[in-house]
């Protein structure tokens, strides 16, 4: 599967979407405002990566907003928060076969060139 979710009001989302030429690769895009992620789709991505909370974003507003650093999140909390508001999934989330990159740090942008540029 070749696979991006995103938003595409978010300028850095486009910004890697450009720079990986993900369109030209063929991959299919969900915008996750508009097209919420399904449990299923979630837990697809948590068994790639491993756990809820490496896909959850500590940067949305949301997040600042409902005082979550000063508590402490089970798994199931970052499950739930993410299913209940798409800003809490870190973004964009690039899945290209078996492999999968969260985020936008210049080393996981980096792991998904190498991945997509290696025959």
């Amino acid at each position: 599967m070749k696979k991006v979710y995103h938003l595409s009001t978010c300028s850095t989302s486009k910004r890697i979407i450009i720079e990986l030429k993900l369109k030209e690769l063929g991959f299919e895009f969900q915008d996750i405002k508009f097209d919420s992620i399904t449990p299923e789709q979630l837990a697809e991505m948590r068994n790639m990566i491993g756990n809820y909370e490496s896909l959850f974003s500590k940067i949305a507003r949301k997040y600042k907003e409902l005082e979550l650093k000063d508590k402490s999140l089970s798994e199931d909390d970052f499950k739930n928060y993410i299913l209940s508001e798409y800003t809490f999934l870190k973004r964009p989330v690039i899945i290209n076969g078996d492999q999968i990159f969260v985020g936008n740090s210049k080393k996981v942008v980096q792991a998904a060139y190498q991945s997509l540029n290696t025959a």
